[in-house]
């Protein structure tokens, strides 16, 4: 069982490098489309807006429409939930940034100097100039970055979230497709009980704090959720006292929640003198 969380730059040749490493290894492909349809239709809104949400381009409008904390919510749990169910290569949408700390996961990022994209996406494209296709993925990659700030307060490009960060400008394709393959073959990353495990953990801490995040708002900073075979920690302060009991309460009405251990401690909120 094998999952990889593939980030790539527009113009690295990332999507080449993730179609012939998924062919070696019998690999579904996710992508960002696929995603963006999930999420879509759970959120109630048209796929195109999601998408143009997500690069940058929706209008004001469409940015109105969206919750940006529903957005993130679900776009979390369908990219765990396909990480569940294993063998498969997640393209974008954030899933090498929200994966990174699961062990068994593979996040790759594929990357290119600018003159190198520039020249891909001109043959792709089919246009001349240069500065315009330079402006329009400086305009993407500006987007994307907001988009991972706003949902997961990372930079895309911070080396510490991959196992392998490759280079397309500088490594060949079938080069980098072998330094994952390597990678792959691991028994890090072949471990399907812990895989499943972990991504059934991390599905249910992030159904809870949405959840809880949907019923207490800015309260639940101070709050932290784990999760660990179906026994969800709540561990934080709280001046609201009642959040305690009915976080708890909400809680155990997840699906999946065997127990839950309330570390919620309250503190006095002390007004001015």
């Amino acid at each position: 069982m094998t999952v990889i969380a593939m980030t790539r730059e527009i113009g690295s040749l990332g999507t080449d490098v993730a179609a012939e490493v998924a062919k070696e290894l019998n690999l579904s492909i996710v992508d960002s489309e696929d995603v963006a349809t999930l999420v879509a239709g759970r959120m109630g809104i048209e796929e195109g807006t999601i998408r143009r949400y997500a690069d940058g381009s929706a209008s004001i409008l469409e940015r109105w429409l969206i919750d940006r904390r529903k957005l993130s919510h679900y776009t979390s749990e369908e990219v765990l939930r396909l990480a569940q169910e294993g063998n498969v290569l997640i393209r974008g949408w954030g899933a090498a940034t929200l994966l990174h700390d699961m062990p068994h996961v593979i996040s790759v990022r594929v990357c290119a100097p600018m003159a190198f994209r520039v020249r891909v996406m001109m043959r792709k494209m089919g246009i001349s100039n240069a500065e315009t296709v330079r402006q329009e993925i400086e305009r993407f990659d500006t987007a994307h970055a907001r988009v991972m700030r706003g949902f997961f307060n990372v930079e895309p490009d911070a080396a510490l979230l991959y196992h392998i960060i490759l280079n397309t400008g500088r490594v060949p394709i079938d080069n980098c497709v072998k330094a994952v393959l390597q990678l792959a073959q691991s028994p890090q990353f072949q471990d399907e009980a812990a895989m499943k495990s972990a991504a059934a953990d991390k599905l249910l801490e992030t159904k809870v704090r949405a959840t809880l995040v949907e019923n207490f708002g800015s309260q639940m900073i101070a709050v932290t959720v784990s999760a660990a075979n179906g026994r969800v920690m709540l561990d934080g302060a709280s001046s609201n006292g009642g959040l305690r009991a009915r976080a708890e309460r909400l809680a155990r009405g997840i699906e999946g929640v065997l127990d839950v251990s309330n570390r919620i401690h309250s503190i006095r909120s002390h007004g001015r003198i």
